[in-house]
């Protein structure tokens, strides 16, 4: 099989890298000038547990399968990581009941070690945190995003993958079972490939409204969120990462470490029409109140703008958390054809099992 994969974030790559391994002529299109410039370049870096999600859904099941197949990944590829643990507080006595359901949801969906602690048994983890109760997962962790990046693109390259970078894909038709791939840049050019997979991150619903025969009702709307982070100098006040109850749109405004040890705080929710990373300094206050919750020692004037990430969400707000979407021929009806629809968070845990999944589609 010949296959293109379009997106050369950490899905794109492991798709693409999954493909090859098993056969496959692998094109990895990237319309960027290097691989994981978009999405992938500005998530928090952290390896989920799988404890959030509805147990049932893709971004449970992939979540802590593609978890467990990281983890694997990382060891025998020399990808820098660290299972560090988390802990999700309620600082207030109504909270405990979303740390109770997290809990359940984390044991149904498969999640190894997760503990419920009194706040004594907390802070004894994490003297410098204020709570009144936790969950702690051993099993979470952080990971040089890039790095894995690299070792992707290194297996696809191994099994005789090719990359091609600034090479935008302007159209695609299926005639004669076969899809038929324009593409743009400074060569533009016409190829053929056997099978195509959509994989373009942020640019997804963009892509596929170009894809001729596929029914505009088939592709769902796209709403933006914007996350902001704050970096904090100094020595980590905690050795895990510290979360926040989940509030609407997000996670909250959680601490993470860098494989350094630096902190950094983030991502708020700011839902936007377009793609803007600049970070608000102004919006350092309203950081500061979100974290002193957890984490009251919070120096005054610490925090610094860091970077902003987009994701691309399936529901705005007020809405239930949507699913990721795998949409195969099963829901389109085009052979040789799938595509990813909100792959934000834990898009990045997921990679390894989403990849699968993708490939077990299209060399059905």
């Amino acid at each position: 099989m010949e296959a293109l994969v379009v997106g050369a974030g950490v899905v794109g790559l492991a798709i693409a890298r999954a493909l090859a391994l098993r056969g496959a002529s692998v094109i990895l299109a990237e319309e960027a000038e290097a691989i994981g410039t978009g999405v992938s370049a500005r998530s928090s870096e952290v390896i989920h547990g799988g404890m959030y999600y509805p147990p049932g859904s893709l971004r449970a099941r992939h979540c802590v399968e593609g978890r467990r197949r990281l983890v694997g990944f990382c060891e025998s590829h020399g990808v820098p990581y660290r299972l560090c643990g988390k802990l999700i507080v309620a600082t207030r006595e109504e909270e405990r009941p979303t740390l109770e359901t997290i809990f359940s949801r984390g044991a149904e969906n498969g999640v190894e070690d997760l503990n419920l602690l009194g706040r004594t048994e907390a802070v004894a983890l994490e003297p410098a945190l204020s709570c009144v109760a936790a969950l702690h997962s051993p099993a979470t962790g952080i990971v040089d995003s890039h790095a894995l990046m690299l070792a992707l693109l290194g297996d696809v390259e191994d099994a005789g993958g090719v990359l091609a970078l600034r090479t935008p894909i302007e159209s695609a038709a299926r005639r004669a079972g076969r899809w038929h791939v324009r593409f743009g840049g400074a060569a533009p050019d016409e190829l053929q490939v056997d099978g195509l997979v959509n994989a373009a991150g942020l640019g997804a619903q963009a892509l596929a409204r170009r894809i001729e025969g596929l029914a505009l009702g088939s592709v769902p709307r796209q709403v933006l969120a914007k996350g902001s982070y704050f970096g904090c100098g100094g020595r980590s006040a905690f050795s895990r990462l510290i979360y926040p109850a989940p509030v609407e749109g997000g996670l909250g405004i959680h601490l993470t470490l860098d494989l350094a040890g630096r902190m950094r705080f983030g991502p708020d929710v700011e839902w936007v029409e377009t793609p803007n990373y600049a970070v608000d300094p102004a919006r350092a206050k309203n950081f500061e109140a979100a974290i002193r919750r957890y984490w009251p020692g919070l120096p005054d004037g610490r925090l610094v703008p860091d970077y902003a990430g987009i994701r691309p969400k399936l529901s705005g707000p007020g809405e239930p958390a949507a699913d990721f979407r795998i949409d195969g021929p099963a829901e389109h009806g085009l052979p040789g054809f799938v595509q990813l629809f909100g792959i934000e968070s834990p898009g990045l845990t997921a990679s390894l099992s989403l990849a699968e999944a993708v490939a077990d589609q299209l060399m059905a």
